[in-house]
C-alpha cells in the first residue's frame, strides 16, 4: 500500500484519518492541503475517480469570497487548484484508488 493522506490542520476529519492510519500502523505519506494542493496529474487521478463536486468545500469561507457558485465550470477548476484551500479534506489516495473524507469502510478493503 502507498497511501498519501492530503490533509488540512483544521480539519478534523483529516485527524480522525492520521489517527486511524497510526492505529492500524499503516505507513503513509502526509501532504498538508492548504499549502500544497494537488499537482494537476494528483486531481485529475482523484476528480476521475471521486468527482469535481466532492472535491470542493462548499462549507469554507473561501468558497463564496472567490466566487465559485458563479463561475464556469472551466474556471472553476482553475480556481480550484489556484486555492488549495477549496479542496476538502482528507483526501486519501492509494494507487488509483481515492477517497474524500474520513471513509474507514473502504480504505478497510485497500490492499
Amino acid at each position: 500500500m502507498n497511501i498519501q493522506l492530503f490533509g488540512s490542520s483544521k480539519s478534523f476529519d483529516s485527524k480522525k484519518a492520521e489517527r486511524w492510519f497510526k492505529e492500524r500502523r499503516i505507513k503513509y505519506q502526509y501532504i498538508d492541503l492548504p499549502s500544497k494542493g494537488l499537482s494537476p496529474r494528483e486531481y485529475q487521478s482523484v476528480k476521475q475517480k471521486v468527482g469535481f463536486d466532492a472535491l470542493v468545500n462548499t462549507a469554507c469561507r473561501a468558497y463564496e469570497e472567490l466566487y465559485m457558485p458563479y463561475i464556469t465550470p472551466d474556471a472553476r477548476e482553475e480556481k480550484l487548484l489556484e486555492n488549495p484551500i477549496l479542496f476538502a479534506a482528507p483526501i486519501v489516495r492509494n494507487g488509483r484508488e481515492a477517497t474524500v473524507g474520513y471513509h474507514p469502510e473502504i480504505w478497510e478493503t485497500w490492499e
